[in-house]
């Protein structure tokens, strides 16, 4: 992951600021809002829609400039919906962690045949 120096906060105020000097805000509805990071989240699968498996490993410079923009995108309408809803983006993701973890329990033994066969 990048060294980004922005806070989620600080990252918040910005959008906050950037749709208000628009009036943007009147269409940043929850609805409106997951539909828009639904499609830029479809923007990301068109990059690597027909690629192979190392290609989709090994982008080169235009695909990874794209790539950026596109994540770019998820983040700032990710950010706007949890902000319009009131969603704790960290709480909610160390939460969902949590239910995986018991939900998916990590291997903790393999047997002879490489098998895993017990689960922690």
């Amino acid at each position: 992951m990048g060294g980004g120096s922005a806070s989620i906060e600080k990252l918040v105020a910005l959008l906050r600021k950037f749709a208000k000097e628009r009036d943007w805000g009147q269409y940043h509805s929850p609805k409106n809002l997951s539909m828009a990071l639904a499609g830029e989240a479809a923007e990301i699968m068109e990059i690597f829609q027909w690629l192979t498996e190392e290609q989709s490993r090994n982008l080169d410079a235009k695909q990874l400039a794209m790539l950026s923009d596109e994540i770019g995108d998820v983040l700032i309408y990710l950010l706007m919906l949890a902000d319009k809803t009131g969603v704790d983006l960290l709480s909610a993701a160390e939460a969902k962690l949590g239910k995986n973890r018991i939900k998916y329990p990590a291997p903790v033994d393999k047997n002879e045949s490489g098998e895993f066969t017990e689960f922690g």
